[in-house]
This record gives structure tokens, sequence and C-alpha cells, in this order.
């Protein structure tokens, strides 16, 4: 498979994915920030600056089922430990095609880069956005390899109302591209529940490894 990270994330997001022959693609990082691992069914995509070989050596290497081995904390580990990076976690990577018009929940935009949640996005993302509700705020931003990503927040007293549906659907009007990327922890089922309700497909998994 040829093609840079974001021809891969491109094709996919439009349900175009990988052949599902059990390989690994290994490709060049976007930019200095951003390095990881996305797996699709039965292949994978490992973006990283380290040397192509080294990456394969450390695949083979590694226990247990072969199609699962970019995901395996093995592999995951020798990558860490040889970029001096580290990861939250492996995220389940979901999209959404943009929609027209307005959102259909009121919305304030907060401009002030000081802001706590603002700086916290600007850690991961660039051109990030931050629009808060009672009870909740939607934030947009470029992550890997320039996509458009999205996250949302509800306070503990304002869950039940699903208004963590209507904000990640917000993104979807809100986004200044043809689809939005958002990624849930597996283990919260409440989040994953929450953005397919609101219309995000899985793609696959995703590893990121952070830098610092």
């Amino acid at each position: 498979m040829d093609g840079t990270l974001a021809e891969v994330l491109a094709a996919a997001a439009h349900g175009r994915f990988p052949p599902p022959d059990g390989a690994t693609t290994v490709i060049g990082q976007p930019n200095a920030r951003d390095a990881g691992v996305l797996a699709f069914t039965a292949h994978s995509v490992v973006f990283t600056d380290e040397d192509p070989r080294w990456v394969r050596a450390v695949l083979a290497a590694t226990p247990g089922d072969a199609l699962a081995a970019t995901m395996n904390p093995y592999f995951l580990n020798a990558l860490l430990a040889r970029t001096g990076r580290h990861m939250n976690t492996i995220d389940l990577l979901t999209v959404a095609s943009a929609l027209p018009g307005e959102p259909g929940i009121a919305l304030r935009e907060i401009e002030d880069p000081e802001h706590p949640r603002v700086a916290r996005a600007m850690t991961y993302r660039d051109e990030v956005r931050v629009w808060s509700t009672d009870g909740g705020v939607v934030i947009l931003g470029r992550g890997v390899a320039g996509r458009w990503e999205t996250a949302i927040e509800v306070a503990q007293e304002a869950r039940g109302r699903r208004l963590g549906e209507r904000l990640a659907r917000a993104a979807r009007h809100l986004v200044p591209d043809s689809v939005v990327w958002a990624q849930q922890s597996p283990g919260n089922a409440r989040s994953v529940r929450t953005f397919q309700a609101a219309g995000y497909r899985p793609v696959g998994s995703e590893a990121l490894w952070v830098a610092g």
C-alpha cells in the first residue's frame, strides 16, 4: 500500500480501506508531533520516522497473533522506549460526515487561549476552537496528519439528557471540512454509544505516541 498518512485517512473516511491482507505498512510521520499506529481490519499502518527495518524486526519478534501484533504491548513498548515517547490508551477511531446548517444547540465560542480547556486541546491539536453550552463543551482542532478532530465534555450534573450526543452532532455542523474524526476509549462504553448515536462510524483502532 502506498500513500501518505493523510491519504490513508482520507480514503478510510470514505470507506476505502487498506487491503485485509494481514500486512503492516510503515510510513513516515506527517510531522514531528504525530507518530503511532492505525489498525484496520487485517491491515495496520505504523507511522514513524524510525528505520522501517527495525520496526519490522520488532513486529517479527512480537509474540501472539500476527494480525494483532501492532497493538500488542510488546511492540508498543519497544517503540515507545526507542522514541522516548509515551501513550495514553488505544482508542477506537471514528469518523462522521459534515452536516449543513447551524448546530441544533445554542453554543458560545471560548476565544481565550488561556482557558484551561483551550490550552489542553492545543497540546494535541492545531487551530483549536472551543464552544460551550450549559453543562458541556465541544472542541474542534487539527490533529493527526491535519485531520479535523472533535472531543466533547459533559458535566456530571448534565448527564442523562443526551447532551453529549447533541454536542458530538454539533461538531458535524461546525467542522470546516467534509468529515470530522473522534477517538473514544473502548472501555468508555458511554462515550462510544454517544458518538455512534451522533452518526460517527467505527474505522479502526489507534495508538498515538506522545512526545514529552
